[in-house]
C-alpha cells in the first residue's frame, strides 16, 4: 500500500499530532542507532517533546561530552574557519609524513643490521644490493675527493720547485 506524500505543516487535531510525534521520535531514535552503529559516528540526539517531555539518545557514555566536544568544535570553527578548510587535506599530508618517517625509520635500522629478525630472502637481498650502491658511491666520492687533494698537493709541489728555483739562482747571482 502506497502512502501519499505528508504535507509539511502543523497537525491540527492534537491526539493525531501526538501519534505523529511519538512514532517518528521512535523512528528517529532507531535511525540515530542505526547510523551510530553502521558508520562508528559519535551520535548524540535531544528531543523535546510539545509538553517538555525529554527524550534522548546518545552513542557516546554521554550527551554532555558531545555536546562539549561540538561546542568546542564550533568555537575551533569561529577562530579558524580558513584552517579548517585545509585540515582534512593537512590530515591526509600528516598521516603519509608519519608513514614516510615511519618507514625511514625501518630502513635506517635494518641499514644499521637492526630489526632483521623478520626480513625475508628477498628482502635482505635488496638490502645488500642497496647497501652495495651506497658503498660503491661511498667509495666514488671518496676517491674523487682524494684525487682532487692529490692534484692540489702536485701543485703545490709544482710552486714550491719554482720558487726554489727562483731561490737558487737568485743565490747563484748574488755570488758571483
Amino acid at each position: 500500500m502506497v502512502r501519499g506524500k505528508t504535507e509539511m505543516k502543523r497537525i491540527e487535531n492534537a491526539t493525531s499530532r501526538q501519534v505523529t510525534f511519538s512514532k517518528r521520535r521512535n523512528g528517529l531514535l532507531k535511525k540515530a542507532f542505526e547510523l551510530s552503529v553502521l558508520c562508528d559516528a559519535e551520535v548524540a540526539l535531544i528531543i523535546f517533546s510539545p509538553r517538555g517531555k525529554l527524550y534522548e539518545f546518545s552513542s557516546s557514555s554521554s550527551i554532555p561530552k558531545t555536546v562539549e566536544r561540538y561546542q568546542k568544535r564550533i568555537q575551533d570553527l569561529g577562530s579558524n574557519h580558513k584552517r579548517d578548510d585545509n585540515s582534512q587535506q593537512s590530515k591526509d599530508e600528516t598521516y603519509a609524513l608519519a608513514r614516510k618517517i615511519e618507514h625511514l625509520e625501518i630502513s635506517t635500522r635494518k641499514m644499521l643490521g637492526e630489526g632483521l629478525d623478520a626480513s625475508s630472502i628477498e628482502e635482505l637481498q635488496q638490502l645488500e644490493n642497496q647497501l652495495d650502491r651506497s658503498l660503491m658511491k661511498i667509495r666514488a666520492k671518496k676517491y674523487q675527493l682524494l684525487r682532487e687533494e692529490i692534484e692540489k698537493l702536485k701543485e703545490k709541489e709544482r710552486n714550491l720547485i719554482a720558487q726554489n728555483k727562483m731561490l737558487m739562482e737568485k743565490e747563484c747571482v748574488n755570488e758571483v
